[in-house]
């Protein structure tokens, strides 16, 4: 995921994409503690691409501030 791709949506769509995101890295962890995870990684990469929508959902904020 690409900051550039998530600054064309909009902030609706941002909510979405965080939800989905969370709801991801929570099912990642469950398999995770499991045993059934197999590229630990995506742990890592679910977490930094929650905290980027984070960031530019942040950004609109103060831009629409602003």
């Amino acid at each position: 995921m690409n900051a550039n791709e998530l600054r064309e949506k909009t902030p609706d769509q941002l909510r979405e994409e965080l939800a989905n995101l969370k709801k991801e890295s929570f099912n990642l962890r469950f398999q995770q503690a499991t045993g059934q995870l197999e590229n630990p990684a995506q742990i890592r990469a679910a977490r930094r691409n929650a905290a980027r929508v984070k960031t530019i959902l942040n950004e609109k904020a103060k831009s629409a501030v602003e």
